[in-house]
């Protein structure tokens, strides 16, 4: 027996139907920081997929450890392949912190980080420490970037363990104000190099 929606089939005998989304999330690219300036995701280089294959990409941060004391997580987007990073952008940012202490914590909007019809970074997370055991992880959701009808919907949550001994959790949402397809995405700290630490793109179907 199938199950049927609107006329079309969802499920017919036990099997999901190939056009239903699922959610499943396939790993396209792995990239490793070594005292690297930038990690750079450019469709069709090194078997980088950003195109229409995918609806949804997810880019993980795993243990993101700076080479320079209190600095920020940044990201910028590209519509010419990596050729320049400047894609104009509207995004709005709000902090919940905690500290080691446990005497000061909080929850608010920090516009000093939006950023409103602008082409600049986008930064992603704050006073990074560069301590032994100090580092950043989270994650970038890139909604339809191949899309040349709409502009580019974006979400980024960040954690870090701070240089002054705080954990904040860091939101930022917005929008790439363009129709030009968005086909490179560059992550870096704002002083000093990415040290050590893993980003992995997922494609979401």
């Amino acid at each position: 027996m199938g199950v049927i929606s609107n006329g079309t089939t969802l499920l017919d005998a036990g099997a999901l139907d190939s056009g239903v989304v699922t959610g499943a999330m396939t790993l396209i690219k792995t990239l490793t920081a070594s005292s690297s300036s930038t990690l750079d995701f450019v469709h069709g280089t090194s078997s980088v997929v950003l195109d229409g294959t995918y609806k949804e990409y997810v880019f993980k941060f795993i243990n993101c450890h700076p080479a320079t004391n209190n600095v920020r997580f940044k990201v910028n987007f590209s519509t010419n392949s990596g050729s320049s990073y400047a894609v104009t952008k509207t995004t709005a940012f709000f902090r919940a912190y905690h500290n080691e202490a446990g005497n000061d914590q909080g929850l608010g909007v920090n516009s000093s980080n939006d950023l409103h019809q602008q082409t600049d970074n986008q930064i992603l997370q704050t006073d990074i420490g560069n301590g032994n055991d100090e580092s950043l992880c989270g994650t970038l959701t890139l909604y339809d970037p191949s899309s040349t009808t709409f502009v580019k919907h974006f979400m980024t949550r960040t954690n870090s363990n701070n240089y002054a001994a705080y954990s904040p959790d860091d939101f930022v949402a917005g929008y790439l104000n363009t129709t030009s397809a968005i086909n490179g995405v560059q992550f870096s700290f704002d002083s000093g190099s990415i040290s050590t630490g893993t980003i992995k793109m997922y494609g979401v179907k």
